[in-house]
């Protein structure tokens, strides 16, 4: 695996385990590591943690559709 797969995978861990934690108990652990207080508070840091999550999920959609269409 890629160290960029690698990367993208990891932030995509964190961010299903923070939307779990979100709906399970309304903790927002990416507020919490990044210092903004309480569920739904942002602050820089935590804004660019969650768009490096989506950018990870882009990434690896368009890898898995290329990975499927190899296998094909």
């Amino acid at each position: 695996m890629k160290p960029l797969d690698m990367i993208a995978v990891i932030l995509l861990i964190v961010g299903g385990l923070n939307w779990g934690l979100i709906a399970a108990a309304n903790f927002d652990l990416v507020a919490v590591i990044t210092g903004a207080g309480a569920f739904g508070d942002k602050n820089i840091l935590g804004v660019i943690i969650y768009g490096l999550v989506g950018l990870s999920a882009i990434y690896l959609a368009f890898n898995l559709a290329a990975f499927r269409r190899d296998r094909a």
